[in-house]
């Protein structure tokens, strides 16, 4: 693994193949690791399986979501959504910080990152995370502007849209592949920050841990 393992252009490409193909596949199966070329290293393969797991986290998160917006869904319906949306939520953060505690684990073999370089505040984790998410508006986006059915002008705002979120995709790109040239150069570090998530643990959310049960014969 060499410094060119984190690339966002591979990262993209990646977050793109699988968009495309998971759209494709009825009931959302999964399919074979698909790596760009060039991925063949082991290492690089299990650091591109990951970047594969924490995209997969969005996309069932952004389907989820989809589903609590239902016209005419039940109570019970959406209280199920929710419950999904929490847990799937849950696995994307914890997939953000294993794609930083990675990455830190390969840094500190080589002794890096410099303790004494500047900190960036936001993890290489953080932007893969945003640079999924915008993996999937783009392609969600690029959809609309193909609709025939849509109100007038729905093209043309769905093109400029589309036009926005490029840009910030790249100018995005361009400030990971910054960050992780200048960590391996030893000029700037990152550290593992921990997402501590409250809601989902019954011991921290007083929702839950304050909810007083009720005897049936009370």
């Amino acid at each position: 693994m060499t410094c060119r393992v984190l690339t966002a252009g591979a990262i993209i490409d990646l977050h793109d193949q699988r968009t495309l193909a998971w759209h494709d596949r009825p009931c959302g199966k999964e399919l074979p690791d698909m790596q760009p070329a060039g991925a063949a290293r082991p290492e690089v393969g299990d650091w591109l399986q990951l970047v594969t797991r924490q995209h997969r986290a969005n996309f069932d998160l952004w389907h989820i979501e989809d589903e609590a917006r239902t016209p005419g869904a039940t109570d019970a319906e959406l209280a199920a959504v929710k419950r999904r949306v929490d847990a799937t939520n849950q696995r994307r953060n914890d997939l953000v910080e294993e794609l930083d505690r990675f990455l830190l684990a390969w840094l500190e073999s080589r002794g890096l990152p410099n303790p004494e370089a500047p900190l960036h505040s936001e993890t290489p984790g953080l932007i893969i995370d945003r640079l999924s998410i915008l993996s999937l508006k783009i392609y969600h986006t690029r959809e609309e502007t193909g609709r025939t059915d849509g109100p007038e002008g729905h093209m043309t705002r769905n093109l400029e849209r589309l036009a926005i979120l490029e840009e910030q995709r790249s100018d995005l790109a361009a400030c990971l592949d910054a960050l992780w040239r200048e960590t391996v150069a030893g000029v700037r570090r990152f550290k593992l920050y921990r997402q501590l998530k409250m809601y989902n643990d019954p011991s921290l959310n007083p929702a839950v841990y304050g909810k007083v049960a009720v005897r049936p014969d009370a």
